[in-house]
Order: C-alpha cells, then structure tokens, then sequence
C-alpha cells in the first residue's frame, strides 16, 4: 500500500507524525511524505533516516495568494498522479483544502487531520469565507476527518461543512517516552519559558508585559524564551534582553534541555489551536503549565492541579496567575508537575493517534 502525507513543515511532518511513518514503514507500506524544505528541516535528510521518500512541494504556509495557492493545487494534483497513492494523509489547512481537492479530482481516498481552524477561518470576513468554501470542497468525501478537540468540530458543522465520518483525537498526542518526566531544578530562581512562534495571537505581548512586572517586583525570577520570531518583535525581544526582562535563544531545534531547566512553561496563547504540542511536552516533562482558558489549551490542564489557566488577552489575569505560583513551595511546584505528568499517560499518548490512523486506514 502506498500512503502519501502532506504537511506544511518538517515539524508537521516529522516532529508530530514520525511514530505514524515508522509504523507504516516496519508495517511494509511504502511512505512518501511532501512539504516545503526550510532552515528548520530537510526532508531530504531526515527521510532517509525513516526510511520514507520525501517529495518538495512549495508553499506560502501562512498567507493566502490565489495564484500561489493555485500552484499548489497543481503541485498535488501531478503529485498524486506521479505517485499513485492508495491514499492521502494531510495535515494542516492548505494540505487538508487543496490536498483534498486533488484527491478528488484524482479519485483518491484522503483522512484529513483538522489541526486547528487557524485564524482565517476564526476571524470571519472573505478570507473566511473563503476557506469555508475550500473546506466544503475539499474534505466532503474524506474516508475519516480527524479532529483535534470537539470544539473544532462543533464549528465547522456550524459553517455548514458537510462531515460524514468524524473523530476527535488526542491532538497530535505525545511520545511519552522522549517526552518523560525531567528533574525539577532548584529554586531560586523560579525560571519561566514560553517556547512558541513569537507572535502577537500566541500571547507573547503578555507575557512580556507579566516578564516586565514580576521580575521587577520578584528579582529572583527568570523569564525564558524560546521560538522564531514571526511577526516584527525581534527590536522589542532584543531591547527586554538588555534590559534584564528577558532571556531569548532563538530557534531551537530540541526544546528539552530549556525544559529541564524551567520550573513552568508558560503561553498566553489566543490562536486558535488544535490541541497545543507546547503544552503536552511540557506536561509530559512533568512540568506545570499556565495557558489560556480556550480550546486546544484548557484540554492540557487541570486548573489549580497541574497548573493554571487565564483568561485571553488578559495581562493581570497571567500576572496574578504567576503570582499564585511563585507563592508555592518547591515541592508544591514538582507535585503539580507530576500531576500534569498523569493526565497526559491517561489521556494524551501518541500511541492512541496511530492506532486511530491505522485502523482507518486498514478497514
């Protein structure tokens, strides 16, 4: 059986779905996996090293030009004719809309992964409307829509998109083994990290303003972070650094040792996410989480247990929040990490996301 996957990234791709290619690989599938090549991954490389092909494919992943886009749609359509997949998995927005209409113009099975509806299909407006109509186009005759959290669901039946065959998974779940519980570290000082895209909808103008107050107010604390910045924030990031407010490393391709070194991960986040791959490392580290109460985000914690949850956009909410967990004791901290740690072995393993994804496949 030949399965081709669509992705948007090499993360996509490889950091969230290499256990699913590893299963079809020993399973003897012949896996062929395409997405845009960029400083973060070469899909050339690590293709390779999962014994997989890797095919590039050119996209604009986060905005919208209809000729590019266009192209892309081309770009599957040879794709798949070149190929001769038994089937298509595809994952994120433009994988899961353009991907599935080349599937149906070339009469291929396709399982779309609802990854988040992303902010074009959340804001509203022609941008919105647009993708609605692409999505109705698009996934209509999908074997399975796979979706991340029942709140993703619930609105695209609200927008009238057609689903015959749903699922919620566990997000994208997480390797409970690379992602195990790490030694939690000293204290003082108490070190904080928001490791995500650093951009306006992921919260971090909140968080520097919460940086800004507590370590004023609190000298002994750290606020940590790291992930490429996306959005016009590099000179504002640069100028909290000289000032002490802040501590930035960039990009960096294995988080884990950031982890370990933080007592809590914390993101502010309004975007609109699928299930947040942030937060279950970070609770799968057994580390406590401060996030935002919305879906994708309040799913990962239990409020006053493994962490704690805030309202969006609400810089006093996120300050008061910290404030609750600078006044615990070390051990208090380690304990709600640990607690974190429970919930996602019960209710968040990757294992459950390939189990799904084969016995779709296979039936």
């Amino acid at each position: 059986m030949k399965v081709l996957i669509l992705g948007n990234s090499h993360l996509v791709v490889f950091g969230f779905r290499g256990e699913l290619i590893e299963e079809l690989v020993k399973r003897g599938y012949e896996v062929t996996v395409s997405f845009p090549n960029s400083e973060f991954g070469s899909g050339e490389e690590t293709s390779k090293l999962y014994g997989c092909r890797f095919v590039e494919t050119k996209m604009d992943r986060r905005k919208t030009n209809p000729i590019k886009d266009l192209r892309l749609l081309w770009q599957y359509i040879y794709l798949i004719k070149k190929e001769k997949p038994d089937i298509v998995l595809g994952f994120t927005v433009k994988c899961d809309t353009y991907g599935g209409i080349a599937c149906q113009i070339c009469n291929v099975p396709f399982i779309p992964n609802i990854t988040g509806i992303g902010k074009g299909l959340d804001e509203g407006g022609i941008v919105s409307r647009i993708l609605t109509i692409l999505y109705k186009i698009g996934i209509k005759n999908s074997k399975i829509v796979f979706f991340q959290n029942e709140h993703d669901r619930e609105f695209f039946i609200k927008k009238g998109i057609s689903l015959q065959n749903t699922q919620v998974l566990p997000g994208s779940g997480v390797n409970l083994k690379k992602f195990h519980p790490l030694e939690f570290p000293k204290c003082p000082p108490v070190v904080f990290l928001y490791s995500s895209r650093v951009m306006k909808a992921k919260g971090i103008e909140q968080y520097m303003e919460a940086a800004r107050y507590i370590h004023k107010k609190y000298p002994q604390t750290e606020f940590h972070v790291c992930g490429i910045c996306e959005e016009d924030y590099k000179d504002v990031i640069y100028q909290e650094c000289k000032n002490g407010t802040l501590i930035y490393h960039g990009f960096v391709h294995d988080v884990k040792e950031y982890v370990q070194s933080s007592c809590c991960i914390v993101l502010p986040t309004f975007h609109p996410e699928g299930i947040s791959n942030v937060l279950l490392e970070a609770a799968a580290c057994a580390r406590p989480i401060i996030t935002t109460d919305r879906p994708g985000c309040r799913e990962t914690v239990e409020d006053g247990i493994s962490g704690y949850l805030i309202q969006e956009r609400n810089s006093c909410d996120l300050i008061e929040k910290i404030e609750k967990f600078l006044s615990l004791t070390t051990i208090q901290m380690k304990r709600m990490g640990l607690e974190g740690r429970k919930k996602i072995e019960k209710e968040f393993s990757r294992q459950a996301v390939v189990d799904a994804y084969l016995y779709e496949m296979t039936k």
